[in-house]
């Protein structure tokens, strides 16, 4: 059991250390978010995802939120709008609550933007697919800390094998959880995912005279593969920044600072920076994308460090307690029905 698990994330390993062909910032632009982050983890993470098969398979699975499209009526109308948020010039979305403000979950959110003539369909859900995205990888953090802790401890033949196989069954969904996280903050850090002027400046006031084409889908896609690669990236990435703030309200900090790069987003396109190789546009490019990947990493230690304070399991135990020894947490992990 252990050794097929073992074999079987290994596979997803070797699987996304193969090259694949180019696409946009679902494809480029996400694939080096994913890669940046997790390369640039300190030593305190976990030692599998600083392995080469598993930064290249997180660069693959950042882009699974965008290859999964098209699976059907309800999986898409429900799933589509996690990928942005229609944020108006005045940090309200839709006219209803501000980014600063959001309700603490998607019910109380949908509710608020009800009250104003909308839902959570029309304008978005972004920063809550960021926030449970995150939640869910520091719930598998925490889960494998506590296998690696009773792994050590456990003396039953049986109980060990179980214990192996499960850390390895853990680590396999720690890269794919790790690589939903990656998409929904590399769409935080594209300027068109956070406003209302998504694709054209829209039927809002324009005394600048932006452009009312459709650009979004050159700016994340033709330019990106066209003008980016990992070296300019990685040289234009932030140090970590710990905000001693909740995940939420980081993630409204995050794309409210992506929501400011709107304008000059529009007005690079007026000025003609996005013909050709411009040395404008592969700056502010380049800048969009190391910050995905700064605050993609960012998240990652911090959800390796909460997970330290966390709870697993049924009857639940604490994680702190188990890796001081303190209990068995065996019948938590396997069930004890």
């Amino acid at each position: 059991m252990a050794f097929r698990q073992a074999v079987f994330v290994g596979a997803l390993i070797a699987a996304a250390s193969v090259a694949c062909g180019a696409g946009a910032w679902g494809a480029t632009g996400h694939r080096l978010i994913g890669r940046l982050a997790v390369e640039s983890l300190p030593r305190e993470l976990p030692a599998f995802l600083r392995a080469p098969g598993a930064i290249a398979a997180v660069g693959e699975l950042a882009r699974e939120p965008d290859r999964d499209k098209n699976a059907g009526k309800e999986h898409d109308s429900d799933r589509d709008p996690a990928h942005f948020i229609d944020l108006g010039d005045d940090g309200h979305v839709l006219g209803g609550p501000s980014l600063g403000a959001l309700p603490p979950t998607r019910e109380a959110y949908d509710a608020a933007l009800r009250a104003v003539g909308s839902d959570s369909w029309k304008a978005g859900w972004l920063p809550y697919a960021i926030t449970d995205s995150w939640e869910q990888l520091t719930k598998d953090f925490a889960y494998l800390r506590v296998d690696a802790a009773a792994a050590k401890s456990a003396t039953d033949r049986t109980r060990r094998a179980w214990l192996a196989a499960d850390l390895a069954r853990r680590q396999a969904l720690i890269l794919r959880d790790l690589g939903a996280v990656a998409h929904f903050v590399g769409d935080g850090s594209q300027p068109l995912h956070v406003s209302v002027h998504y694709n054209g400046w829209g039927d809002f006031p324009n005394p600048d005279g932006f452009t009312q084409g459709r650009l979004h889908a050159r700016f994340e896609g033709a330019l990106v593969r066209e003008l980016m690669d990992e070296a300019t990236v990685r040289a234009a990435m932030a140090p970590y920044r710990d905000c001693g703030c909740g995940v939420a309200e980081r993630t409204a900090g995050y794309l409210a600072a992506t929501g400011r790069q709107v304008v000059p987003l529009y007005q690079l396109q007026k000025d003609g920076a996005f013909r050709g190789g411009d040395a404008r546009s592969r700056a502010f490019i380049a800048a969009r994308l190391a910050a995905g990947a700064s605050e993609l990493r960012d998240l990652i230690i911090e959800a390796w460090r909460s997970s330290a304070k966390g709870q697993v399991g049924w009857p639940s135990v604490g994680v702190a307690d188990v890796e001081a020894g303190k209990i068995d947490p065996w019948d938590s992990l396997f069930g004890a029905d």
